[in-house]
This record gives structure tokens, sequence and C-alpha cells, in this order.
């Protein structure tokens, strides 16, 4: 059986100023900004939180079908990208007229940041059904456009198909009511520490009030590692200590990948902890979030010298 993984695919553009933003921007002058930066370096990543997802869920052996848009202006890249990697386009939808979501990021010698997020055709998300895709037996719904996320965790409650809500980014598009009805759709609900909190808020839950309505409840926590709330109590999970540290990006989606291998393979919540922290230990340690590369055998030597135990 699949996973369904409901989220966006897009082009990350990255670009690095060889000066610090603070040296050229004058604060008594933002009222009339007009300013440009030389970016002598760019890459282009594939990402999109259901591209990273399936990604690293396809790593360790599982079988994700990715339901996302793109747009025809732009797509093919991504479309070949797919093929190459053996994952299934049957639910990525390419529509016409329109540009694929792109993030653009310059990035200073301080590491600050500035951002320009295009959504372009991940905004008609929803023209896809989760609730027709066939054979799935556990889905997701990560970021995405707004009427998408809520309409896939419709489709897929629908379906009777258990699945993970992560918001992520998508936290500030929906209403606190949207969030309450989505929560109790869902079976999991993924979210970082931060989200945690802003999630809290918004629905006017504690954490306890969200964990009594769905199966489980699961809480990263960076270098910290992550919690996962379920009915036998809280696990802590502990971080995998990384060979390197080199870029953060994606490392969520990666821990994703590692949640809903454990999950559809009955695991148990200990073990499934565990490899979701593997999993974004792993992809910190390579630039971009589709660029780590390890063989299930590397990954369970990996898992071997970080908790004893076997793996697979």
């Amino acid at each position: 059986m699949a996973t369904l993984i409901c989220g966006s695919l897009a082009y990350d553009n990255i670009m690095t100023f060889q000066g610090r933003f603070g040296d050229h921007i004058l604060p008594d002058q933002v009222h009339m900004l007009n300013i440009s930066f030389l970016v002598p370096t760019m890459r282009r990543n594939f990402g999109g939180c259901a591209g990273n997802i399936a990604y690293a869920l396809k790593l360790l052996g599982g079988d994700p079908k990715i339901m996302a848009t793109l747009g025809a202006e732009d797509s093919q890249l991504y479309v070949d990208r797919l093929d190459a990697l053996g994952l299934s386009k049957e639910y990525v939808r390419v529509l016409p007229e329109q540009h694929s979501a792109q993030c653009f990021i310059t990035t200073d010698l301080a590491n600050n940041q500035i951002t320009a997020f295009h959504p372009g055709a991940m905004m008609e998300s929803h023209l896809n059904r989760a609730d027709e895709a066939q054979g799935i037996s556990l889905g997701i719904v990560a970021p995405d456009g707004a009427q998408g996320m809520r309409e896939h965790a419709e489709g897929l409650a629908r379906a009777g198909v258990p699945f993970v809500f992560d918001p992520g980014q998508g936290l500030p598009i929906l209403e606190g009511v949207e969030l309450r009805r989505m929560i109790e759709l869902a079976t999991y609900v993924a979210v970082n520490d931060y989200e945690a909190k802003l999630l809290s808020n918004k629905t006017g839950w504690a954490i306890e009030d969200i964990k009594s309505r769905i199966d489980a409840l699961v809480v990263t926590r960076g270098e910290h590692g992550a919690q996962i709330y379920h009915e036998d109590g809280v696990f802590d999970v502990p971080a995998v200590k990384a060979q390197q540290v080199v870029d953060p990006t994606g490392c969520g989606d990666a821990f994703r990948g590692g949640l809903l291998y454990g999950i559809e393979n009955k695991l148990g919540w200990e073990k499934t902890g565990r490899l979701a922290s593997l999993m974004g230990s792993l992809k910190i340690e390579h630039q971009g979030p589709q660029t780590y590369a390890p063989t299930r055998a590397e990954i369970e030597e990996r898992f071997k010298q970080a908790f004893g135990s076997s793996l697979f």
C-alpha cells in the first residue's frame, strides 16, 4: 500500500550576497527603499514539502504518491526529477499558463536572509482530490495552498485514510476554526516547537487538548530532539548527532519521511521517533533538501551506531 503525500512542489533559488545587508540599508530611508544586491553565486534546489517528504520516504523503501500541482511554464525540470527518482507522477497535476511555486532566498555573510515566495500553481492544489487516490493506506497533509490543505484533510477523512496533519508554514494562512477542524479529522499532528505554540494560540487549545483529539502529537525540537505525545505518555526522542552541520533546509521534511515509514510499518513510537530523528540528521549533513542519498544499508548502519539496535 502507498502513502499519499499532499503538499507543495517548489523550486528553491538560493543566492549569496558577499557582504552584509545592514551596510547598504539606510535606516532613515527605508520608506523609499530601492536597492540592488549583486549575488555572484546561485543554485536551484528541488524542494517543496511534498517533494522533500516523498524523497525521504523513498530512500527508506516506502511507496510515496505525491499529490501536488506544478505550473506548465517551468514544470519539466521537476517532472524529469521525479522520473529519475522513480517517484510516481500519478497525482501531480500540471496547470497551463502557471509557474510552479518558487522561493527566492538571498543570504548575506551574517546569515541574514531576504526571501520572496511565489506560490504559483500551489494555490490551485485543491483541484486534486485526495479521496479519489487509489491504494492509499496512510497520508499526510503538508503545507500547500490553504484551500488545498482543507480539502485534502476532508478527503482523506472521507476515504477513511489515517493521516498526519503537518501545518508548518501553512499556519499563518489558516484560521483557528479551520485548524481545529483539521486536527479533529487527523490521526496524527506533527509540528516543531514554535509551531506547537502558534497552533495552540490559534486554536485556543493547550497541548493536552490537541493530544486528546488524535492518536499522537509529534513536536520536533531541533538539536534537542523531539517529543511524541501518545496514549501511553510522552516519549522523548533523542537528537542524532550529525557528522557535520551544513544546511537545515528540509530537515523537518526528512524527519516526516521517517515518521511516515515508521507509522506505515508499525515500528512503534520509540523506533519510529528514532528513525525520524536519524533522517533529519542525515539531511542536515548536505546542502539542499534532496541531495542526501544514503542506501538502506547505510541508514541501518547509522541507526545501529546511534542507538545500538537494529532498525529493519
